[in-house]
């Protein structure tokens, strides 16, 4: 096993040890059990700082904080395509590129996130029209997270607005599929923009589903 492999391991272990205690501490009642499932959260705290050298306050604000039985959180990304070509965005963070999208937000359908989504980092005003893939991340070649998440994909069409940057974009483009920019990987790898290049050619395939 390589290191690459050997820490991808250390954070699925850490992240069910944490689902484990996040369970144990919203049901338990015995005051003993909650000692032994706080422990066990500190450490998969522990594995988490270690394998990621992240300061173990900041694991515990982004990874360890939640209460209530734990579940994954959900990523929604929206496909637009225009002249055969595809919507992304440059994120700030990295300077790669991305489909729009973000978290999904209590009180919003999915379809509705990935509308203001799009709104809101690229300028253009869409519909949503049809779910292409549900797709779980640890299932696709994206660089360790400390949360397991589900993505997913709805295609949308452009109806109105005119390209805009956002608060954590700074540029808009429509790209082919032979010529893609560099792609920010934490938020959509080579593979699914290949995939979902299939639904513009082949409109009847099935959703995708992992």
């Amino acid at each position: 096993m390589n290191g690459g492999e050997t820490l991808e391991k250390m954070l699925d272990w850490a992240k069910r040890l944490q689902a484990i205690a996040q369970n144990g501490l919203a049901y338990s009642k015995d005051v003993y059990d909650k000692e032994r499932f706080e422990a066990i959260r500190k450490i998969s705290m522990e594995m988490m700082s270690e394998q990621s050298g992240v300061d173990m306050e900041q694991i515990k604000d982004l990874f360890a904080n939640e209460t209530g039985y734990a579940t994954p959180k959900v990523d929604i990304r929206a496909i637009v395509f225009q002249d055969q070509k595809l919507l992304m965005v440059r994120e700030k963070h990295d300077g790669k590129w991305s489909l729009p999208g973000g978290w999904a937000d209590i009180g919003l359908s999915p379809k509705e996130v990935a509308v203001k989504e799009v709104k809101e980092e690229t300028g253009f005003d869409v519909k949503a029209v049809k779910l292409l893939g549900v797709l779980d991340k640890k299932c696709h070649p994206h660089p360790p997270s400390a949360s397991h998440i589900y993505k997913l994909f709805i295609q949308c069409e452009i109806i109105g607005g005119q390209p805009t940057v956002g608060v954590e974009t700074d540029a808009v483009a429509f790209f082919p599929e032979h010529l893609l920019p560099p792609l920010s990987t934490p938020r959509n790898t080579k593979s699914q923009i290949e995939m979902v290049f299939t639904y513009l050619k082949n409109p009847n395939e099935p959703i995708y589903l992992d």
